[in-house]
């Protein structure tokens, strides 16, 4: 697999990134299943966080690379900030923050993680204060680089800024986190554009649309499916209305044409979007991970890509529409 510079770092990751929100609900010999078949297709980057089935997923990861895939051929990539308490969903706090990457790294079993990533914006804590102990977290070793999640753009834009205002202090921003996909391009207007001036990489989350532009939702919905699971059914609604049915049909026809699955050309798009490091796949099975990794061979043709883009196309309104045509 293809690997690609995070950001403006020296970190190289593979293109298409493993993630384990589930594994939280996943039997052991199904996710070695996934490790073993992402690992032998070159794939590095994993993607967890504490709070990934209350950090069941991050112990289930730590077992397999203890017995399965040896610890330096991956990229670990964790979070923390995110809270289990429903009047306080997220604490960047210093204290929090430390203490929360010292527990990922007893549960993984490991000294250091590659990527570690601050979950979402707490406007209740100084955003100085957050950012410091990402640069404690890299200075003492337990992180090699440091990157954040869930930021809107004025977020990440000032984050940004602050860790590059003292190079040799501060640790710059590796990457960013955020849901991407031809059904979700919200983080074009402002995340986006600020990630690529600023060297920070994205990693695009749910880059399938919540399993949407697979295609599997276009006549029904399968029993075995998040669509079709009370838990996560509210997860997959957004994206079942006429608008995103018109985007799913596109896609769907560009794959006839090409010969490939809608699966493969939704990936691809996201894949290499501007900006674009790695989009984190999540997959139920070995079946389904190999089927995501098979992309790796399939570059769209640029009139496919422009059909694309004008059928998933957002609304751009003042101020972010270029000003020379209002």
């Amino acid at each position: 697999m293809e690997q690609r510079h995070l950001g403006r770092t020296g970190l190289r990751v593979s293109r298409i990134g493993l993630g384990t929100l589930t594994w939280g609900h996943t039997d052991e010999n199904d996710a070695a299943d996934l490790m073993k078949a992402f690992w032998e297709a070159g794939g590095t980057l994993v993607d967890t966080a504490d709070v990934y089935g209350d950090g069941e997923a991050e112990y289930l990861l730590g077992r397999l690379m203890e017995r399965l895939v040896p610890r330096h051929d991956l990229v670990i990539a964790t979070k923390a900030g995110s809270v289990p308490d429903p009047e306080r969903r997220v604490d960047g706090s210093r204290g929090h923050l430390l203490a929360a990457l010292d527990a990922s790294l007893a549960r993984l079993g490991t000294d250091h993680v590659d990527l570690w990533q601050v979950h979402a914006f707490d406007p209740d804590a100084p955003l100085d204060e957050t950012l410091q102990a990402l640069d404690i977290a890299v200075s003492s070793g337990r992180a090699r680089y440091a990157g954040v999640a869930n930021f809107c753009g004025w977020q990440l834009a000032k984050a940004a800024t602050w860790q590059l205002a003292a190079p040799g202090i501060r640790t710059r921003l590796a990457s960013t986190q955020m849901e991407y996909s031809l059904l979700q391009r919200g983080i074009e207007r402002e995340v986006l554009p600020a990630a690529v001036d600023l060297g920070v990489g994205l990693l695009p989350s749910s880059p399938l649309g919540r399993g949407v532009l697979t295609g599997k939702y276009r006549h029904s919905t399968p029993a075995d499916s998040r669509g079709g699971s009370d838990q996560l059914a509210p997860f997959v609604a957004p994206y079942l209305d006429d608008a995103a049915s018109r985007i799913v049909d596109a896609v769907a026809t560009a794959a006839d044409g090409l010969a490939a699955t809608p699966l493969q050309v939704a990936l691809a798009w996201v894949r290499d979007r501007p900006g674009v490091t790695a989009p984190i796949v999540g997959a139920r099975n070995a079946q389904q991970l190999t089927a995501a990794l098979s992309v790796e061979t399939l570059s769209l043709p640029d009139e496919i890509c422009q059909a694309l883009d004008d059928v998933s196309a957002p609304v751009h309104r003042y101020p972010d529409q270029d000003w020379s045509t209002l």
